[in-house]
């Protein structure tokens, strides 16, 4: 019963992350990032892990429309449920904001790599990859900031509900 309840709480928490994306927000400040670290944290059985947050986001893009970047978002969010998992035995406060700062990180360098090297915007050299990195800088506080916050929250009320009002465990 206890691991049923926790599953649920998390499949809970992600769907609400996921639902939240579609409330008006400033550029890049979702919490696609920060729920995929702790799908990966949290949910046991790895193949669910990575199905859940893929299909939130499918989801909320049915909604929100296609475009032609988000193979490479939806491969940048498996690597953010990678990441979720390393810690999956070890979540703490501190683990949990490393993980999802390395999550922000990645994605940041995953998908402005995929923008230097397809849009055809930018040099096709190094010195035009740092240009479109340099030029992703004013986009990457808000993915951090979102990240931290619903991430963070995320791992808050999981840990509030699981362990402290359902079964009434201190520790």
């Amino acid at each position: 019963m206890k691991l049923n309840s926790h599953l649920i709480t998390g499949f809970v928490i992600i769907f609400m992350l996921a639902l939240s994306r579609l409330i008006p927000h400033p550029p890049n400040f979702t919490p696609i990032l920060g729920m995929a670290v702790f799908s990966g944290a949290i949910i046991n059985h790895k193949l669910v892990a990575y199905i859940i947050p893929l299909a939130a986001m499918l989801l909320s893009d049915l909604y929100l429309g296609f475009h032609a970047s988000m193979p490479i978002i939806y491969f940048s969010l498996a690597v953010c449920v990678l990441i979720g998992t390393l810690i999956e035995s070890k979540v703490s406060v501190l683990n949990s904001i490393l993980s999802l700062s390395f999550g922000v990180l990645l994605f940041f360098l995953i998908t402005n790599f995929a923008v230097w090297y397809g849009s055809g915007m930018y040099e096709f050299n190094i010195s035009g990859l740092m240009t479109c990195y340099l030029m992703g800088l004013p986009f990457v506080q808000n993915t951090f900031i979102s990240s931290i916050l619903y991430g963070m929250g995320a791992f808050l009320i999981y840990d509030i509900i699981n362990k402290r009002m359902i079964f009434g465990n201190n520790a």
